[in-house]
């Protein structure tokens, strides 16, 4: 399993997820995004819709054909289109994650020390990768 810490210092999670889940996508990857905030969830679909032109196909998770959705909205880890990859927008690590094959923790200063303490909390753990990554401009840098 891969864990990958994107720290968000330039824009909000709607402004910089839909890049990341569009090479999700490109990997062939069905995705769960997740967030406590419903009103989050709604930005990030709004933003979906056309992020540099390219329409991402999703849904949200208690809409119709839930199952069928290559990206699905939720407010919960339950998966209801089989993902592998696991979005955590709002910056909260969740209990059952780990059954993910790769997950993406996106981070603001608000959520900084809950993301420091998740960090630590998976160190040690063999079958975990993680890594970090650091928003610069409109890019990422992977730090050391």
């Amino acid at each position: 399993m891969r864990v990958d810490f994107y720290q968000l210092s330039e824009s909000p999670v709607e402004a910089a997820l839909p890049a990341l889940v569009a090479k999700m996508r490109d990997a062939g990857a069905k995705v769960l995004v997740v967030s406590a905030d419903a009103a989050q969830l709604a930005r990030i679909g709004e933003a979906l819709w056309a992020p540099k032109g390219t329409f991402l196909a999703h849904g949200a998770a208690n809409g119709p054909h839930a199952a069928a959705q290559p990206i699905l909205l939720s407010g919960s880890l339950e998966a209801a289109n089989g993902a592998t990859f696991l979005a955590l927008a709002d910056g909260l690590w969740r209990s059952g994650a780990e059954a993910f094959e790769r997950v993406f923790l996106l981070f603001d200063g608000s959520t900084i020390d809950d993301a420091r303490a998740t960090w630590r909390s998976l160190d040690g753990n063999d079958e975990i990768e993680r890594n970090y990554w650091r928003q610069e401009g409109k890019g990422w840098v992977k730090a050391a």
